[in-house]
């Protein structure tokens, strides 16, 4: 690949097909906001108010210097390498075959796990207003909609994605607007609360409730690498990369931590109403009909983050399909440039998901939540690690990088210190504790079945010869 310097970039990053080029910058800016914000926003973040009180916003700012960190290093491997395969290309160019296979298939299987949870929750909050249609039917007809939406094409999908991401960046302005009108008493007939909530007991539970929180907290920025995969498909990734990721990284922080300072602000922590924290602002600001309104809302975030995720674990799984760690038939591309069995097999889980709500109603999505676990984390992790070393590979060839990260290698040590933090903040607490092992223990199974894949192919390459 020829850099606009001119220079040629070595196989340090080496390029690879994609299934084409049709996704426009404003979708792929739009589509890393649709991913990050969602259920764990607008119905989440009450639960880190509760745990730490206004100061869950220390641990706001420790995750968003993270994330702003690993979407950086992602940033810059993403406009010298777009490939589908993103992180897990990276990991594998860095690490070792196994390594790289690894990554993906945690990666996809945390991805068919959240879009079954994404398809279910929504059905339940649609289900709680409008107790119509039964829960199980309305994650069907989810999972068959946004199947069908991105089998369309990459445009497609990608303008459905930015409308959708449009609503919920609309609701949360909106949101702020209405909270600064409460906080500084411009509502007619409503008394703001002022700066008690926040100052009166700012760490009710102390450092243990920030670190508590943290771990809630960091699960919340989850989904915003989906830009690095999407990068594959966008017209001149080497531009709309590093536009998307800075448009995307500060975005996010301006909308949690303003929205979170609004909710922290105006509902004490041990307010009922931090349940639907959006909801019990705007009850307090005295507006009608905001407990539905928000519920719709939430609807709608968590359907853009499954159209998002369904699309990031197809392109994963067809990533892996071309690198020979997956079944060569995930290759195969319908008449739109999608790969239509990639789209197919990672749907699967979510339509079984539908007939076991059937089965077993208001018992799967907690389960489903439990599976997801901590794996963002490793994945997190794995595209740092990868950085350093490719970025230290490419200095050291003299290799021309389109995008490089500021503050290297220091800031990408940071980024691993904070993380190396969350992990010993989560070994501290036995729930989170459970979560890791469980991860680790996932992590572990995956490599020997990659590797043993691995020598299997080699093995039967070799008798064929």
């Amino acid at each position: 690949m020829t850099t606009k310097s001119g220079a040629t970039t070595s196989a340090t990053f080496p390029t690879k097909a994609t299934a084409g080029h049709s996704m426009k910058p404003r979708q792929l800016t739009m589509m890393g906001l649709g991913s990050a914000i969602g259920a764990g926003l607008f119905l989440g973040s009450g639960a880190g108010v509760q745990a730490a009180g206004p100061a869950v916003l220390l641990s706001y700012l420790v995750a968003g210097t993270l994330i702003i960190l690993v979407m950086w290093a992602l940033g810059e491997m993403a406009a010298a390498h777009p490939t589908s395969g993103a992180f897990s290309v990276y990991a594998e160019r860095a690490l070792g075959r196994t390594a790289g296979a690894t990554i993906g298939w945690l990666w996809w299987l945390q991805l068919v796990v959240v879009i079954a949870a994404e398809a279910l929750g929504a059905a339940g909050l649609l289900f709680s207003v409008w107790p119509v249609v039964p829960v199980w039917a309305l994650a069907l007809l989810f999972m068959v909609v946004f199947t069908g939406i991105n089998l369309a094409g990459v445009r497609n999908f990608g303008e459905f994605e930015f409308w959708f991401a449009i609503l919920k960046v609309a609701v949360i302005v909106l949101f702020l607007a209405v909270g600064a009108a409460l906080l500084l008493g411009l509502l007619p007939g409503v008394d703001s609360p002022g700066a008690e909530n926040l100052t009166g007991n700012f760490a009710p539970q102390g450092l243990g409730g920030v670190a508590a929180a943290l771990f809630v907290v960091i699960f919340a920025f989850g989904g915003t690498e989906i830009v690095s995969v999407a990068a594959a498909e966008t017209e001149d990734p080497e531009r709309s990369v590093g536009k998307a990721i800075r448009t995307v990284v500060w975005r996010i922080l301006v909308f949690y931590i303003g929205s979170v300072f609004v909710i922290a602000a105006v509902l004490p922590a041990t307010s009922k109403s931090l349940a639907s924290p959006f909801a019990g602002v705007l009850d307090a600001a005295r507006i009608p009909g905001a407990s539905t309104a928000i519920t719709l809302v939430a609807v709608v975030a968590l359907l853009s983050a499954l159209n998002a995720n369904l699309y990031g674990a197809s392109r994963m799984v067809y990533s892996l399909s071309q690198r020979g760690e997956a079944p060569r038939v995930l290759t195969r591309l319908n008449n739109a440039g999608v790969p239509l069995l990639a789209v197919a097999v990672s749907v699967a889980f979510g339509f079984i998901a539908t007939v076991l709500e059937l089965l077993f109603p208001e018992r799967i999505l907690p389960a489903l939540f439990q599976l997801v676990g901590s794996t963002c984390l490793v994945v997190w992790g794995s595209a740092l690690v990868s950085q350093l070393i490719l970025r230290r590979r490419a200095d050291r060839d003299g290799t021309a990088l389109p995008l490089r990260m500021r503050g290297f290698p220091g800031l990408t040590i940071l980024g691993l210190v904070l993380l190396g933090l969350i992990f010993a903040v989560g070994f501290s607490a036995e729930g989170s504790r459970i979560q890791l092992f469980s991860t680790f223990a996932l992590i572990a199974g995956i490599a020997m079945a990659c590797a043993a894949g691995a020598r299997l192919t080699a093995r039967n390459r070799a008798a064929n010869r």
